[in-house]
């Protein structure tokens, strides 16, 4: 594409250029458009909830152009079925043999619109293909691309026509992001800039990055270097979510290397090799809030996940930015 440019495989880098890309559309969304771009460089899977008309699929749709990965939209409704997900195998009369025609889910970037609008059987379809890479179609085990990422949008649970995820499903996703309607300084920048270029859209984002610089910003990430107080750090917050008196169930060992990856990544786009408390503290939220299951009093008495977080986070000490520095000689 014309606008892709490589980026040497820089994490930092990467995100400058994807987040400067979007930003020619959308206005508003760094701090999403930064945990989409940790969870690219961590093979994470993100789930995006707001109210109908907030930019959740045109930012899942920007990404994806400014990324340049193949992708392909699945708009999720109560009728679709696993295997319009997955693909089946289609008798061709011609050659008399049965074809296996693949389903939109073999793409590096799968945007799942309206997620919990589709019946749990089906929203179980991701299932394999988030954890393990790969889809079972009628025993055959498949592989995915690579880099593989889902980018699934969801409405409030307080809406009409809506399924609540399954546990299992929220677990599998690394981060939950909420789209809020934008304040009024940021809408009236969005009124002045669609005054200006009504037609704007995702068709004028290009690619920014080559595909092969961000599988290496993955390796680059993947080697930051997490200092025993801040993995002790990470371990007290996952602990604290299951001690709280409000959680039935609470952050799982899938969080806790959530918050591993996620660290890592974000320290990298922040041209640092090793992570500080703040890179736990920025993913405590989209980590651990749709993971806890709340007890029945807590939901009645109107308790949010997002308060036990907060709680959470104020009852656990952060080492200290010195004690979290590589020590001199330590191969990163």
């Amino acid at each position: 594409m014309s606008g892709e440019h490589s980026t040497d495989g820089d994490p930092a880098a990467t995100y400058d250029a994807i987040r400067e890309e979007i930003g020619r559309v959308l206005i508003g969304n760094e701090p999403e458009i930064e945990q989409l771009t940790i969870a690219l460089l961590t093979r994470g899977n993100v789930l995006l909830e707001g109210v109908p008309g907030v930019a959740k699929t045109t930012l899942a749709n920007l990404f994806a152009r400014a990324t340049g990965l193949d992708y392909n939209r699945i708009q999720m409704t109560p009728d679709i079925l696993p295997a319009d997900i997955t693909g089946t195998h289609v008798y061709r009369e011609a050659t008399g043999e049965f074809e296996l025609q693949r389903g939109p889910v073999f793409a590096n970037l799968v945007v799942a619109d309206e997620i919990n609008r589709a019946t749990p059987k089906t929203q179980s379809a991701l299932l394999e293909a988030m954890e393990e890479r790969s889809v079972t179609i009628e025993g055959e085990t498949l592989s995915l691309p690579s880099p593989f990422m889902v980018i699934a949008t969801q409405n409030p649970i307080e809406m009409e026509g809506v399924f609540e995820l399954p546990e299992a499903q929220r677990d599998r996703f690394q981060f939950k992001l909420t789209i809020d309607v934008p304040d009024r300084d940021v809408e009236r920048q969005l009124l002045d800039q669609f005054d200006d270029d009504p037609d704007l859209g995702p068709e004028d984002v290009e690619q920014v990055v080559d595909v092969s610089d961000l599988l290496t910003a993955q390796e680059i990430a993947a080697a930051v270097y997490v200092a025993p107080p801040v993995k002790e750090y990470i371990l007290d917050l996952v602990t604290a979510t299951r001690d709280h008196p409000d959680v039935t169930h609470g952050a799982s060992p899938r969080a806790t290397l959530a918050f591993l990856d996620g660290v890592k990544a974000r320290a990298a786009i922040h041209g640092r090799e090793y992570a500080i408390p703040d890179d736990v503290k920025a993913l405590t939220e989209s980590i651990l809030g749709h993971r806890l299951v709340l007890s029945t009093d807590a939901s009645l008495s109107n308790v949010a996940p997002g308060d036990v977080v907060a709680e959470v986070v104020d009852s656990v000490e952060p080492p200290s930015v010195d004690a979290v520095e590589p020590a001199a000689g330590i191969d990163e």
